[in-house]
């Protein structure tokens, strides 16, 4: 029975024309070989798997052939050839310098150089991962490098050129293997499969390249494992199963979860890929590199860019089309934001789990927004249900109200409840439009003006009636009395949570008789307070048992706001208080402009 050989090593190429994704590289060395402009020094640089070690065994083998053929290939019959193929050839010497690095591995190397060849015309030295040699191994290595016998030929491989000094560069031909394409993946990947009898679907072949990332030697490892757990029949279900990758119906389920505003599925779907044992990271990385496919394959002058045959491209785009472009940018800068913060966050379902929603929300804008209130990033208000509606606070209305133009009268005026029986509040006015205020002069100052909202009190003509004209309980009482009705009244209505909070933080104080104030902060405390007030009053009433209690309310409208002073403004009031600040001008001959 014969051995089994992986792909890799199977098919590993042996010819330039059998080399994968190289096509320019590779005409570069022929064209060289048959112009016989060989250098003494090659660097070939580039990522695992793209063919580096392989292109120098070529290289090495096709310049020592005596029989080359026409297109510039090495024949395989002359005794040089053979011995290469055999593995028995004087003439290259491989050296892997991850294991031997050091200035006695070099010093040996160089004393194979002064040997000349037995057959043919050149030696050549292929030194694998040069960047792992010391130090003093590169600096042993220079003098060799730079003045070598005329039958030496030194082919540097690497996948880190940054590691390699500059005096090794400056002595190399360098070039740079490019990563290999999906396309070309999947192409060499099904003429492996043709060679082996392996069914293969196409779509299952691009999963294989796209985990491969650009090394032909991985797509290859891929293959036969999957081929192995498949029989031979390699299916795009079977390839995802074994591959462990995430289905990009998953992707696309999300999308159209999306377009749909529809938080549930999206979240339902994070939910499978998790019980999928698919870790979030990975789901984030996964999602953000599906919407930049989509994205790409929205425009057809950036279709190219996406690696994959025309039938994905014409998918992809059919996909994208649900989408706006501007969606795809906000999104990838949000999961771009996930991704970074997920190591750091103490609840990361959480943190992906909010991505999802406000992807949701990134189609259309919510309500907030629209009306100066909401922001990006921001997550929508849920929608308010009919009966919702109508049992809604002022306090959380007040805010997307247009402010009410400040009262005419001079002074602070207040809010006063008097002590009458309860009835209803009477419907609030109209609010009236703000008065733009006048543009500045030419020689007037900017000043920072304060909204049209007037945080002064009511007048006593507009505030909350409660209880009759004709008071009967007249009973004595104290301040603890008050403040312990007061509190009752809190105890008593806990699900009130905006009046009972801020009937904690402000306590009313006596002012004469039985009037009392409380003093707030804001126009939408006194629109919960006056809502309030006829309940409160009459709590108040019962308790205390004193129909003459009264309750004003009192805005502190707070210190007026300061004047803005351009730059010229500010140093001439600079110049105005201080005589060195004059004298200083004076000295140095400057302006105020």
């Amino acid at each position: 029975m014969e051995n089994y050989i992986v792909s890799a090593r199977k098919y590993r190429p042996s010819t330039f024309a059998s080399v994968v994704g190289q096509q320019a590289l590779t005409e570069t060395l022929k064209n060289a070989i048959a112009t016989d402009r060989l250098a003494h020094a090659y660097l070939f640089c580039g990522s695992r798997g793209v063919g580096k070690t392989s292109c120098a065994r070529i290289f090495a083998k096709t310049i020592n052939c005596t029989c080359r053929t026409p297109d510039g290939e090495a024949c395989n019959e002359c005794p040089s050839c053979r011995e290469f193929n055999d593995n028995r050839s004087f003439n290259i010497i491989e050296l892997d310098a991850a294991s031997n690095n050091g200035v006695d591995d070099i010093r040996a190397l160089t004393e194979q150089v002064m040997v000349p060849p037995s057959e043919g015309r050149y030696r050549v030295f292929i030194i694998d991962e040069v960047h792992m040699l010391s130090s003093q191994a590169f600096n042993a290595f220079l003098k060799t490098l730079e003045e070598p016998p005329a039958h030496a030929i030194f082919i540097l491989a690497t996948t880190e050129k940054h590691k390699i000094i500059p005096t090794i560069l400056s002595r190399c031909q360098i070039f740079d293997f490019n990563r290999i394409t999906v396309g070309d993946m999947t192409a060499h990947l099904a003429r492996v499969a043709a060679s082996e009898g392996i069914t293969t679907e196409a779509a299952a072949l691009n999963v294989i390249a796209r985990k491969a990332d650009g090394a032909m030697r991985d797509a290859l490892s891929i293959f036969d494992q999957v081929a192995a757990s498949s029989r031979g029949n390699i299916t795009y279900k079977s390839t995802i199963d074994n591959l462990n990758v995430l289905d990009h119906a998953y992707y696309s389920r999300l999308v159209d979860a999306f377009a749909a505003a529809d938080v549930p599925a999206a979240l339902l779907i994070y939910k499978e890929v998790r019980d999928k044992g698919f870790d979030s990271q990975f789901f984030v990385t996964g999602l953000a590199q599906y919407l930049r496919d989509l994205m790409v394959a929205s425009n057809p002058a950036t279709r190219r860019l996406l690696e994959a045959d025309d039938e994905v491209r014409e998918q992809m785009a059919a996909v994208a089309a649900k989408c706006p472009v501007s969606f795809f940018y906000t999104a990838l800068d949000l999961l771009n934001d996930t991704d970074l913060n997920y190591r750091q966050a103490s609840n990361k379902q959480l943190l992906v789990e909010l991505a999802l929603i406000k992807l949701c929300q990134r189609f259309s804008p919510s309500p907030e927004k629209s009306a100066g209130n909401g922001g990006e990033g921001q997550l929508k208000a849920l929608k308010a249900q009919s009966g919702d509606a109508a049992t809604a606070t002022p306090a959380a209305q007040a805010p997307t109200q247009a402010p009410t133009a400040a009262p005419t009268t001079a002074g602070p005026q207040a809010a006063t409840a008097h002590a009458t029986a309860p009835k209803r509040p009477a419907t609030p006015p109209t609010p009236a439009a703000a008065t733009p205020p006048p543009a500045a002069g030419a020689g007037q100052r900017r000043v920072l003006k304060t909204p049209a909202l007037s945080l002064r009190d009511e007048p006593p003509a507009q505030s909350a009636q409660a209880g009759t004209q004709n008071t009967h309980r007249e009973k004595p009482y104290t301040a603890a009395k008050v403040e312990e009705a007061w509190r009752s009244y809190i105890q008593e209505n806990p699900s009130a949570k905006l009046l009972c909070a801020l009937m904690q933080t402000s306590m009313p104080r006596h002012i004469e008789d039985d009037r009392w104030m409380m003093t707030l902060t804001s126009t939408p405390q006194l629109d919960i307070m006056n809502e309030s007030m006829p309940a409160l009053l009459a709590h108040m009433h019962d308790r205390l048992e004193n129909d003459a209690f009264s309750l004003q309310l009192h805005v502190d409208e707070g210190e007026p706001s300061p004047e803005i002073w351009n730059r010229s403004e500010l140093l001439a009031h600079m110049a105005e208080d201080s005589e060195e600040f004059r004298k200083f001008i004076k000295e140095f001959k400057l302006t105020l402009d």
